[in-house]
């Protein structure tokens, strides 16, 4: 019989990678909370309409990346690729747009078929924050200032640099987009088979284009900074001087845009060297456009999401599950009486383990392997007597002693 194996693309999360990605996710809800992001959890398929309407059907997301299927009832859903959008759609069915603002946290898988690498998979988790009703360029400075602290707080926010750029209002962009046109025309012999079809679909995603030859054509590209009208200029002079305020150092990059129609001004990546071509660690911008795609009505929104994967990589810290407290009896004809004891002492508040089959040296053994501080054993004397056997596996020293009283030893020794 063939040996079961995981779908290409998706990995288990055995502990110690699983306690790194709730690290991830426990400072993002911490740092979140303290400048009032309200958790919110959102479906992980939706309608595909929620995705395809903004992503646009030239989007390599809708067009190559979605996981798509058809329910029983015909409907046809999409296993989400990010976060955004069903969070916006939450914000609307909920009949939010009368209490502005709103700020949301979120986590959970996302989903997109591409070629798995470091950091880089099929099933993924975002950690993700959203700012919605807020126009004014505070909001842009907010939201970049609680991923600079929610990295700092992850403690690798030295390993990190934060690339910002601006895409300016829709007048700008459209102004912006025709000169790049122009420019490209030029070398459309040049481009690459995928940078060719942007040209005529979404033109302002060629400038995401990884492929050498396009990156060479584009370092004398127009910049998108000389295209921005007052409004906008002023407004990027706003969060540049917020950030510089904040001491948060940045680099303004050209090339850092967002090719999606609703989105518009601040556009700002926190990128990494550390983990290879897959460097982006938290990305995000300003969607003003996105609610009024989704059906309803015009709302301003700020926000990103980081990669739970890559950040995971790059934190800090071993998962450490040893019990304080290991039970085992002399024979198992006590094993029972080991079941009290341990609902006593997880009520108060220890981590217990029982051990229940092998002799009592390999029962110690176990205990010495998982790191157990103390060791609670049962035999025929203790049963007699109504008493335990604790033995201090730290010290090597044993006392037979009243239970209640063998949690007070207990306690104050790990306090110590």
């Amino acid at each position: 019989m063939e040996k079961l194996r995981t779908v290409r693309g998706v990995h288990d999360l055995l502990p110690d990678a699983l306690h790194k990605h709730k690290k991830v996710i426990k400072a993002g809800l911490n740092v979140s909370s303290k400048y009032c992001y309200s958790e919110i959890e959102i479906p992980i398929f939706e309608f595909s309409e929620v995705f395809k309407k903004p992503l646009g059907n030239s989007s390599d997301i809708v067009t190559k990346e979605n996981y798509i299927f058809k329910d029983r009832s015909d409907d046809e859903l999409m296993l989400r690729p990010e976060g955004t959008s069903g969070v916006v759609r939450a914000f609307l069915n909920a009949g939010l747009v009368q209490d502005i603002p709103q700020r949301f946290s979120y986590f959970g898988p996302m989903f997109r078929y591409e070629r798995p690498q470091k950091g880089r998979l099929r099933q993924f988790k975002q950690f993700g924050v959203e700012c919605i009703g807020i126009s004014n360029s505070m909001a842009d400075i907010e939201v970049i200032s609680l991923g600079y602290e929610f990295l700092n707080k992850l403690n690798i926010i030295d390993k990190i640099s934060l690339k910002i750029n601006s895409l300016g209002d829709a007048d700008s962009r459209l102004n912006y987009t025709k000169a790049l046109i122009d420019y490209l025309n030029d070398y459309k012999s040049q481009l690459s088979k995928d940078s060719l079809k942007r040209l005529s679909e979404n033109p302002l995603r060629i400038l995401d284009s990884k492929n050498s030859v396009d990156q060479k054509i584009l370092i004398n590209a127009p910049n998108v900074l000389d295209y921005l009208n007052e409004r906008s200029k002023e407004r990027f002079e706003n969060v540049c001087e917020g950030l510089d305020i904040l001491k948060i150092k940045y680099e303004i990059d050209k090339s850092l845009v967002r090719g999606l129609d609703y989105y518009c001004h601040t556009a700002f990546e926190f990128i990494t060297d550390e983990l290879g071509s897959q460097g982006t660690v938290l990305a995000g911008g300003r969607y003003d456009g996105l609610s009024k795609m989704l059906g309803g009505v015009e709302v301003a929104g700020v926000g990103w999401a980081a990669g739970v994967e890559r950040l995971a990589l790059m934190v800090q810290g071993e998962y450490i599950n040893s019990p304080d407290i290991v039970l085992m009896a002399q024979t198992e004809v006590y094993n029972h009486l080991l079941l009290p004891i341990m609902n006593k002492l997880i009520n108060e508040g220890f981590r217990v383990e029982i051990i229940y089959t092998g002799n009592i040296s390999k029962k110690f053994k176990r205990a010495n392997k998982i790191n157990a501080s103390f060791v609670v054993l049962l035999g025929e004397e203790e049963v007699a007597k109504k008493v335990i056997k604790l033995r201090n596996m730290m010290l090597g020293s044993e006392q037979l002693i009243d239970l209640n009283q063998g949690i007070k030893v207990i306690r104050k020794t790990l306090q110590n």
